[in-house]
């Protein structure tokens, strides 16, 4: 067999965790009384609410939309009315503006009727999909109606699918495979389509045996001499599913510091995300609902669970039979790049993947060290940066300092705070030294 594909510099191999959920179906969530729908949830300028407090809304209908800048629209999970406008909790960002709606339980669903997206002209189904407030779910939320409209000066030749999922625990993805693989396949041709090209790679790691499987049939069901979609088994090495990595494995290809994928003739799309172009594009469906993994020995009943965007925490732990004794901590994303919360009342979004209720023996809460100089981190880090000595910068009071050992290509994969021996919090130094940075 020919040696599997995998970027050449860094990375980890952290324990998968996936087993908790990966053969677990994705189940619909019991929809909450209240939903608090967060204005600002993906990269550019926050929504400007287009509802009043008492409104009654639809299932679908525009709660609020980009009136200047980058940015997308957004849309009611449900029929209801506006209870309030007002702030909710957030991960990072400590509170941020929001809209929250009193859900009407006995209004029926909403039902989308299938339409031939091969009937409507690029321009059109791009139309639809920024209509449909859809944006990046991997994580980092870029409006996807840009990633599809590259500059001209950047011809673009090859679609890359990401179906890496290579975070410890997250199994929202591969559940998408293998229960959406024809929808994933087919939303892969609506993004032919409007980039203009015929070209589309799916990563997927190999501890994905089935998804491989099933996507491959699905690719080789759905390809055509117009539209050609294959799968490439990747090697299983964290951060395998990082832009830039899993360019360099697909294609050879290197993105130069700062530039889009674009720059080297790709644009890449998360297996999610092409499913939600799907869903814009044949049935008109917006973006307001996310499948999230909910793991860790600290949820009494773990699950792959199909959730309105807005639901509270507290309204999912519940769901699920509460929390156990044994709960130690609460990250929201991924245990290598989420970030650990410290309250129930916060709302899920378009880009949560993952909820974790960890317990002891699932984190190391051991104090951390001075650095001993192992260059360990050197070694792990898949940009080849210098944690180290940004960290080392930011405790000597230097963060403006730390720009040429590229603290500005970091994308915060957390490979040098897991190698390190001292148990340096090198992440968040890092961040640190950004935000600093830039306020110098």
């Amino acid at each position: 067999m020919a040696s599997l594909l995998t970027f050449p510099k860094g990375g980890i191999h952290p324990p998968e965790a996936k087993e908790l959920t990966a053969d677990l179906a994705v189940e619909e969530m019991v929809v909450p009384a209240e939903l608090e729908i967060v204005l600002g949830q993906h990269i550019g300028a926050p929504c400007t609410p287009t509802v009043a407090k008492k409104d009654a809304v639809s299932e679908g209908d525009l709660l609020g939309e980009v009136v200047k800048g980058l940015g997308v629209p957004l849309h009611s999970p449900v029929a209801g009315t506006i209870k309030t406008l007002g702030m909710s909790a957030h991960p990072m960002r400590v509170s941020v503006p929001s809209v929250t709606i009193k859900t009407d339980l006995e209004a029926p669903a909403r039902k989308y009727q299938k339409s031939d997206w091969q009937k409507v002209s690029k321009e059109d189904l791009l139309k639809k999909v920024h209509a449909a407030g859809v944006i990046g779910v991997g994580g980092a939320g870029f409006p996807t109606h840009v990633k599809l409209n590259p500059p001209p000066s950047n011809p673009v030749d090859t679609l890359i699918l990401n179906g890496a999922e290579c975070e410890p625990y997250i199994t929202a993805d591969y559940r998408q495979m293998l229960e959406a693989n024809a929808e994933i396949v087919e939303g892969a041709k609506i993004i032919l389509k409007i980039l203009g090209i015929n070209k589309c790679i799916i990563g997927i790691e190999n501890n994905k045996p089935e998804a491989i499987k099933v996507m491959t049939e699905a690719a080789a069901t759905g390809s055509t001499t117009e539209f050609q979609v294959s799968v490439q088994p990747l090697q299983v090495k964290y951060p395998q599913g990082s832009e830039k990595q899993l360019i360099q494995t697909l294609t050879g290809r290197k993105v130069p510091a700062f530039a889009l994928p674009s720059a080297v003739g790709v644009v890449v799309h998360n297996v999610s995300t092409t499913k939600a172009i799907y869903d814009a594009a044949v049935l008109g469906k917006p973006l307001y609902e996310k499948i999230v993994t909910i793991s860790g020995k600290g949820i009494k009943r773990p699950a792959n669970l199909r959730i309105k965007v807005g639901t509270k925490l507290s309204d999912i732990v519940a769901y699920l039979g509460g929390v156990t004794p044994e709960l130690s901590k609460i990250i929201m994303g991924g245990p290598m790049m989420g970030f650990a919360v410290s309250s129930l009342d916060i709302p899920i979004t378009k880009t949560t993947s993952s909820v974790l209720f960890l317990a002891g023996d699932e984190i190391d809460s051991s104090p951390h060290s001075q650095c001993i100089r192992c260059g360990w981190c050197l070694e792990a880090c898949p940009m080849g940066l210098e944690p180290k000595e940004i960290a080392l910068h930011v405790e000597a009071g230097r963060p403006e300092d730390t720009g040429r050992f590229g603290v500005f290509e970091c994308f915060e994969c957390g490979c040098c705070a897991y190698v390190c021996p001292a148990k340096r919090p090198l992440v968040q130094f890092i961040r640190l030294a950004k935000m600093k940075a830039k306020n110098e």
